[in-house]
């Protein structure tokens, strides 16, 4: 089993004038037969919100994926949140 772990990603997005507040959140975990899982978490923030999780057979292909969507995230306006996740 690999050392690979990356940094779960937790952002925002709150416009008050559009009454816009979302969340967005990029996680990757571990399966059992040593592929990865990309979990990704949205919604308004305040709400439970919704899950989806992709499956992939390696890690570095997980990391790759959560690496592209947190760009596109980035470039729709969503910024980091101020906590801090260890």
């Amino acid at each position: 089993m690999s050392t690979f772990d990356p940094q779960p990603t937790h952002l925002r997005r709150i416009n008050p004038t559009r009454n816009m507040r979302r969340f967005y959140a990029l996680t990757i975990q571990p399966t059992l037969f040593g592929g990865a899982s990309l979990v990704r978490d949205w919604g308004r923030i305040g709400c439970r919100g919704q899950t989806m999780m992709e499956t992939f057979e390696n890690p570095a292909d997980a990391a790759s994926a959560l690496k592209r969507i947190e760009c596109i995230k980035r470039r729709r306006g969503y910024r980091d949140t101020n906590r801090r996740v260890e």
